[in-house]
Order: C-alpha cells, then structure tokens, then sequence
C-alpha cells in the first residue's frame, strides 16, 4: 500500500511538472492555460484554501483539490501536447539525482579533510 501511495504521489508530481509545461505553450488554448497556471501555482504554494493545521480536514484539501484540478486541466488538454509535456516532466524529475560516484567521491573527499584535521559541514558536501 506505501507502494502504490509512493507511485501515485510521483505521477502527481510529474503531473504538475507536466500541467506546469502545458501551461506555458502557446498551441494550448489561453483559457485551458490560466486553469493550468492556477492549478499548478496552487500545488505548490504555501497558501492553502483550507489551512494545514486543522485537523484532517486541512491535510484533505491537499489531496482532493490538487488531484481534481490537474484531472480538469489535463482533460482539457489535447492528449498528443499532454503526453510531449509528460515525457518532458519525466525525464527532468529522473536527472534531480546525483550519480553515486559523485556522492561517493564527495564522502572521500570529506574523509580525507577531516583525516587532515579539517571536518566538512554536510552541506557542503551536498549529503544533507
């Protein structure tokens, strides 16, 4: 079950990325693309109709009005200019991961400074 909700917070997330895409190109009609901009806008601000410290109630906005209004706004989207901006999103989400060999080399490098009496902070090291 944490399986699925991983998976299904992941397309939410392409989703966005994607409706975010959609938004900005120009054979998508204007009205279809304001709804776009406001759907994708509302998904990641901080400012929620509901706010997130009323009990149940202000977390469920989060996961009702999202989901709908991206449902809305992608099937008021041609499918064709959809599925380019869902391949776009996918392949910008995949290329947000560092390789481990630069992860790997930046732990020797911080081992080896502190060997020398010199400790790195982990942000710098880019592992916090």
């Amino acid at each position: 079950m944490i399986k699925r909700m991983r998976q299904w917070a992941r397309i939410v997330k392409r989703d966005v990325h994607a409706v975010y895409l959609a938004a900005r190109d120009p054979r998508v009609p204007w009205h279809v693309r304001m709804l776009a901009l406001c759907v994708a806008g509302y998904a990641v601000s901080p400012l929620d109709l509901i706010p997130d410290f009323i009990p149940v109630v202000g977390l469920l906005d989060d996961v009702i009005v999202v989901p709908l209004g991206i449902f809305l706004v992608i099937g008021l989207i041609p499918p064709d200019i959809m599925a380019g901006h869902r391949a776009s999103a996918e392949s910008a989400q995949g290329s947000t991961r560092k390789p481990r060999r630069v992860v790997r080399n930046r732990l020797h490098l911080a081992r080896r400074h502190r060997r020398g009496g010199m400790v790195l902070l982990s942000p710098f090291c880019g592992l916090a």
